[in-house]
């Protein structure tokens, strides 16, 4: 049975990936549950713990593993019937660390060009710019058992590009990298969707990696479809303000209330502060709070967002669908 807390989609000519009822079994073990997505053309996180069903899914949507039930399109072509036609168009950034280890860059990334169909010319040429375009220009003739992790990482993605997909699929691109590579390879990633057009596919367990450069999530859990939505109203400025005033927040309540902006008292085992939770509609309110503060003579002792985060939600909707799959 599927949790999907998302209504199922309608056909979509613009969506970049569609499935309708894919399933996967092992077995006895239902790898995927009835997935239904739409995915627009954009940076797309892909969300879940691990053993959640996203790379069993990603290689599905590739072609290579053919589902057990139901049906999905990537980039137009079916993957039943048209795998190949998918990964003409499709990139993929793998997660094992399965390069070449005695070949350079520059050969390894230029042959997965001539595989994906460019003259050996132009497909070296291709490979030269895409290794400059990841970082690896002055890399690119190093044999690969000498890179580092991040270098590696970057190999890898440059392969997934060489031949310019319509869609890339990146799964977990900065696993085993430090704070600084992996600010650089979503910085990489930002680069690939906004720069050069490509679609993507990022999936991960780290929420501040897909918050930072998605703006589309599917959440996945233990094989289900959890929820699918933007990411555009995620850590923005609307949602609510917790305020705290040393003193008179009935009357800075009445004062916003003049203005049309909603604030309640509630209490705060933590702090001993008058406590005021604000709707925030706009920027606007904040420009009230300080006004109103400076008219009444109160001080403010704090201020802190409430707006709903991914991690918000990302608990929220796969605690609901847990809570649900133990009641059924």
């Amino acid at each position: 049975m599927s949790s999907s807390t998302s209504p199922v989609p309608e056909p979509n000519s613009d969506a970049i990936i569609e499935t309708r009822g894919f399933s996967k079994r092992y077995g006895k073990f239902l790898a995927l549950d009835s997935i239904d997505l739409s995915i627009p053309r954009a940076s797309v996180g892909l969300l879940g713990a691990n053993g959640a069903g996203k790379s069993t899914l990603i290689r599905s949507l590739l072609g290579i593993i053919q589902p057990s039930e139901g049906s999905a399109r990537v980039v137009g072509y079916d993957t039943r019937t048209e795998g190949i036609k998918v990964r003409e168009h499709v990139g993929y950034m793998p997660e094992a660390d399965a390069l070449p280890m005695s070949t350079t860059a520059a050969d390894f990334v230029g042959h997965m060009a001539e595989m994906s169909g460019l003259p050996p010319r132009q497909a070296r040429q291709r490979a030269a710019d895409v290794l400059y375009q990841v970082g690896l220009g002055e890399e690119r003739y190093r044999l690969i058992k000498g890179f580092s992790t991040g270098m590696r990482q970057r190999a890898k993605l440059a392969q997934a590009i060489v031949h310019d997909p319509k869609l890339v699929f990146l799964d977990e691109p900065t696993a085993g990298m430090d704070p600084k590579g992996r600010d650089e390879m979503l910085e990489l990633v930002e680069r690939i969707h906004k720069t050069m057009g490509i679609s993507v596919v990022f999936s991960s367990h780290i929420l501040e990696d897909i918050e930072r450069v998605c703006d589309y999530v599917v959440i996945l859990d233990g094989g289900r479809l959890i929820t699918l939505q933007p990411l555009g109203d995620v850590n923005t400025l609307t949602g609510e303000v917790a305020l705290q005033l040393e003193s008179g927040a009935d009357q800075f309540a009445a004062a916003l209330a003049a203005q049309g902006v909603q604030a309640k008292r509630f209490e705060s085992e933590t702090s001993s502060y008058d406590q005021l939770l604000i709707k925030v509609e706009d920027e606007r309110v904040y420009d009230l709070v300080r006004d109103i503060a400076v008219a009444q003579h109160l001080v403010i002792r704090g201020m802190r967002s409430q707006a709903r985060s991914l991690e918000d939600i990302y608990l929220g909707n796969v605690g609901a669908a847990r809570e649900v799959n133990r009641v059924d």
